[in-house]
Protein backbone atom coordinates (compact mmCIF):
# COMPACT_ATOMS: atom_id res chain seq x y z
CA UNK A 1 0.00 0.00 0.00
CA UNK A 2 1.30 3.25 -0.74
CA UNK A 3 -0.44 4.58 2.41
CA UNK A 4 2.06 2.68 4.45
CA UNK A 5 5.19 4.57 3.05
CA UNK A 6 6.94 7.53 4.82
CA UNK A 7 9.52 8.94 3.17
CA UNK A 8 11.49 12.40 4.71
CA UNK A 9 14.69 14.00 2.80
CA UNK A 10 16.61 15.95 5.35
CA UNK A 11 19.99 18.16 5.03
CA UNK A 12 23.23 17.92 7.09
CA UNK A 13 26.72 19.49 7.32
CA UNK A 14 28.49 22.09 5.22
CA UNK A 15 28.70 19.62 2.04
CA UNK A 16 25.02 19.79 1.77
CA UNK A 17 24.32 16.15 2.57
CA UNK A 18 20.72 14.61 2.16
CA UNK A 19 20.36 11.71 4.97
CA UNK A 20 16.13 9.64 4.46
CA UNK A 21 14.47 8.28 6.32
CA UNK A 22 12.02 5.40 5.37
CA UNK A 23 9.49 4.23 7.26
CA UNK A 24 6.07 2.28 7.71
CA UNK A 25 3.49 3.57 9.08
CA UNK A 26 1.87 0.19 10.18
CA UNK A 27 4.72 -0.64 12.06
CA UNK A 28 6.11 2.70 13.15
CA UNK A 29 9.64 1.38 12.01
CA UNK A 30 12.45 3.29 9.89
CA UNK A 31 15.59 2.95 8.26
CA UNK A 32 17.84 5.63 8.05
CA UNK A 33 19.99 6.31 4.84
CA UNK A 34 23.81 7.78 4.97
CA UNK A 35 23.04 8.99 8.90
CA UNK A 36 25.48 11.38 9.40
CA UNK A 37 27.03 14.70 11.07
CA UNK A 38 23.98 15.22 13.40
CA UNK A 39 23.20 11.30 15.38
CA UNK A 40 21.86 12.69 17.79
CA UNK A 41 19.43 15.23 16.39
CA UNK A 42 18.85 12.68 13.78
CA UNK A 43 17.39 10.40 16.32
CA UNK A 44 15.32 12.42 18.03
CA UNK A 45 13.82 14.17 14.95
CA UNK A 46 12.52 10.34 14.02
CA UNK A 47 11.47 9.66 16.98
CA UNK A 48 9.16 12.97 17.21
CA UNK A 49 7.62 11.72 13.90
CA UNK A 50 6.53 8.64 15.99
CA UNK A 51 9.19 6.26 13.78
CA UNK A 52 11.97 4.51 15.81
CA UNK A 53 14.75 3.29 13.65
CA UNK A 54 15.41 -0.37 12.54
CA UNK A 55 18.60 -0.34 10.49
CA UNK A 56 21.20 2.09 8.51
CA UNK A 57 21.12 1.89 4.54
CA UNK A 58 24.51 2.88 2.88
CA UNK A 59 25.20 4.60 -0.46
CA UNK A 60 28.67 4.34 -0.43
CA UNK A 61 31.93 4.39 1.99
CA UNK A 62 32.77 7.83 2.23
CA UNK A 63 32.71 9.83 5.35
CA UNK A 64 30.13 12.16 4.74
CA UNK A 65 27.86 9.60 4.65
CA UNK A 66 28.45 7.41 6.80
CA UNK A 67 31.05 9.27 9.40
CA UNK A 68 34.78 9.27 9.77
CA UNK A 69 37.59 11.28 9.64
CA UNK A 70 37.47 13.82 6.29
CA UNK A 71 39.62 17.19 5.99
CA UNK A 72 40.74 16.95 9.55
CA UNK A 73 37.31 16.51 10.65
CA UNK A 74 35.56 14.17 12.66
CA UNK A 75 32.31 13.50 10.91
CA UNK A 76 29.59 11.81 13.11
CA UNK A 77 28.33 8.82 11.69
CA UNK A 78 27.37 4.79 11.57
CA UNK A 79 29.56 4.29 14.94
CA UNK A 80 28.38 6.82 16.89
CA UNK A 81 24.44 5.84 15.29
CA UNK A 82 25.13 1.73 16.40
CA UNK A 83 26.81 3.04 19.58
CA UNK A 84 23.21 4.78 20.58
CA UNK A 85 20.89 2.09 19.20
CA UNK A 86 22.34 -1.23 17.93
CA UNK A 87 21.53 -2.02 14.52
CA UNK A 88 22.22 -3.50 11.73
CA UNK A 89 23.95 -1.92 8.70
CA UNK A 90 23.31 -2.81 4.85
CA UNK A 91 26.13 -1.53 2.52
CA UNK A 92 26.97 -3.34 -0.96
CA UNK A 93 29.40 -5.95 -0.27
CA UNK A 94 31.65 -4.17 -2.35
CA UNK A 95 32.32 -1.07 -0.05
CA UNK A 96 31.75 -2.99 3.00
CA UNK A 97 35.74 -2.92 4.03
CA UNK A 98 35.60 0.51 2.84
CA UNK A 99 32.68 1.36 5.71
CA UNK A 100 34.84 -0.69 8.17
CA UNK A 101 37.77 1.37 7.56
CA UNK A 102 36.72 5.28 7.47
CA UNK A 103 34.06 3.97 10.79
CA UNK A 104 35.49 1.74 12.91
CA UNK A 105 32.34 -0.72 12.51
CA UNK A 106 33.06 -4.09 13.02
CA UNK A 107 31.88 -6.73 10.59
CA UNK A 108 28.97 -7.97 12.84
CA UNK A 109 27.14 -4.43 12.33
CA UNK A 110 27.13 -5.01 8.72
CA UNK A 111 24.71 -6.81 6.11
CA UNK A 112 26.77 -7.09 3.08
CA UNK A 113 24.24 -6.92 -0.45
CA UNK A 114 23.99 -7.69 -3.60
CA UNK A 115 22.47 -5.71 -6.60
CA UNK A 116 18.73 -6.62 -6.58
CA UNK A 117 18.62 -7.74 -3.05
CA UNK A 118 15.59 -6.51 -1.08
CA UNK A 119 14.32 -5.63 2.19
CA UNK A 120 10.94 -4.67 4.01
CA UNK A 121 10.06 -3.11 6.86
CA UNK A 122 5.80 -3.38 7.01
CA UNK A 123 3.85 -3.16 3.13
CA UNK A 124 7.44 -1.29 2.02
CA UNK A 125 9.40 -2.96 -0.28
CA UNK A 126 13.37 -1.22 -0.54
CA UNK A 127 15.64 -2.62 -3.39
CA UNK A 128 19.11 -2.95 -3.70
CA UNK A 129 21.06 -1.40 -6.85
CA UNK A 130 24.43 -1.85 -7.26
CA UNK A 131 25.89 1.18 -9.21
CA UNK A 132 29.54 1.12 -9.37
CA UNK A 133 31.75 4.00 -10.45
CA UNK A 134 31.86 6.63 -8.05
CA UNK A 135 32.92 4.19 -5.20
CA UNK A 136 33.44 0.23 -6.36
CA UNK A 137 30.41 -0.30 -4.12
CA UNK A 138 27.92 2.37 -4.78
CA UNK A 139 24.07 1.73 -4.28
CA UNK A 140 21.13 2.95 -4.82
CA UNK A 141 17.80 2.48 -3.31
CA UNK A 142 14.53 1.90 -5.16
CA UNK A 143 11.31 2.38 -3.26
CA UNK A 144 8.28 1.94 -5.42
CA UNK A 145 8.53 4.96 -7.30
CA UNK A 146 11.11 6.43 -5.84
CA UNK A 147 15.37 6.16 -6.06
CA UNK A 148 17.36 7.25 -3.66
CA UNK A 149 20.70 7.61 -5.55
CA UNK A 150 23.60 8.67 -3.07
CA UNK A 151 26.70 10.06 -4.96
CA UNK A 152 25.66 8.05 -8.27
CA UNK A 153 23.37 10.29 -9.87
CA UNK A 154 22.48 14.12 -8.67
CA UNK A 155 19.94 16.39 -10.32
CA UNK A 156 22.28 18.28 -12.59
CA UNK A 157 25.13 16.24 -12.39
CA UNK A 158 27.10 12.88 -11.03
CA UNK A 159 29.61 11.67 -8.66
CA UNK A 160 33.29 12.43 -9.30
CA UNK A 161 35.13 9.67 -10.80
CA UNK A 162 38.57 10.51 -10.54
CA UNK A 163 38.91 9.21 -6.84
CA UNK A 164 39.98 5.96 -5.34
CA UNK A 165 38.51 3.33 -6.06
CA UNK A 166 36.52 5.25 -8.31
CA UNK A 167 35.83 4.23 -12.32
CA UNK A 168 34.50 6.52 -15.34
CA UNK A 169 33.32 2.77 -17.39
CA UNK A 170 31.71 1.99 -14.67
CA UNK A 171 29.93 5.46 -14.26
CA UNK A 172 28.48 5.52 -17.32
CA UNK A 173 27.45 1.93 -17.05
CA UNK A 174 25.42 2.71 -14.05
CA UNK A 175 24.15 5.96 -15.50
CA UNK A 176 22.34 4.47 -18.77
CA UNK A 177 21.21 1.91 -15.95
CA UNK A 178 19.08 4.23 -14.18
CA UNK A 179 18.64 6.43 -17.36
CA UNK A 180 16.94 3.15 -18.48
CA UNK A 181 14.13 3.78 -15.14
CA UNK A 182 10.79 5.31 -15.93
CA UNK A 183 10.12 8.73 -16.46
CA UNK A 184 7.80 9.19 -13.00
CA UNK A 185 10.80 7.94 -10.79
CA UNK A 186 11.34 10.66 -8.43
CA UNK A 187 15.04 11.15 -8.03
CA UNK A 188 15.90 11.96 -4.84
CA UNK A 189 19.94 12.59 -4.72
CA UNK A 190 23.11 12.33 -1.91
CA UNK A 191 23.34 15.86 -1.81
CA UNK A 192 22.02 19.34 -2.50
CA UNK A 193 23.69 20.52 -5.40
CA UNK A 194 21.86 22.49 -7.67
CA UNK A 195 18.32 21.94 -9.27
CA UNK A 196 16.18 21.61 -6.42
CA UNK A 197 16.23 18.34 -3.70
CA UNK A 198 14.30 16.28 -6.05
CA UNK A 199 13.03 15.60 -9.26
CA UNK A 200 11.15 13.53 -11.42
CA UNK A 201 13.67 11.29 -13.60
CA UNK A 202 11.76 12.59 -17.02
CA UNK A 203 12.97 15.96 -15.99
CA UNK A 204 16.18 14.84 -14.88
CA UNK A 205 17.10 13.16 -18.42
CA UNK A 206 16.30 16.39 -19.90
CA UNK A 207 18.37 18.60 -17.88
CA UNK A 208 21.20 16.63 -16.70
CA UNK A 209 23.77 15.98 -19.24
CA UNK A 210 25.58 12.74 -18.20
CA UNK A 211 22.66 11.03 -18.83
CA UNK A 212 22.29 12.06 -22.25
CA UNK A 213 25.39 10.41 -23.38
CA UNK A 214 24.71 7.54 -25.77
CA UNK A 215 27.94 6.01 -25.99
CA UNK A 216 31.21 4.88 -24.05
CA UNK A 217 33.33 6.89 -26.70
CA UNK A 218 31.53 9.65 -26.24
CA UNK A 219 31.67 9.55 -22.63
CA UNK A 220 35.27 9.07 -22.51
CA UNK A 221 35.58 12.01 -24.72
CA UNK A 222 33.80 13.85 -22.47
CA UNK A 223 35.76 12.68 -19.07
CA UNK A 224 38.65 13.61 -20.89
Amino acid sequence: MEDDLYIEQLEYGPMANFVYIIGSRSTREAVLVDPAWDIDGLLEHVRSRGFEPTAALVTHYHPDHVGGDLFGQHIEGLAELIGKKGMKIYVNREDADGVRQVTGVSESDLIRVDDEDKIQIGEVEIGFMHTPGHTPGSQCFRVRNRLVSGDTLFIQGCGRVDLPGSDPEQMFHSLRRLAELPDEVVLFPGHNYGGGPQQELGETKKMNPYLRIPTLEMWRQMMG
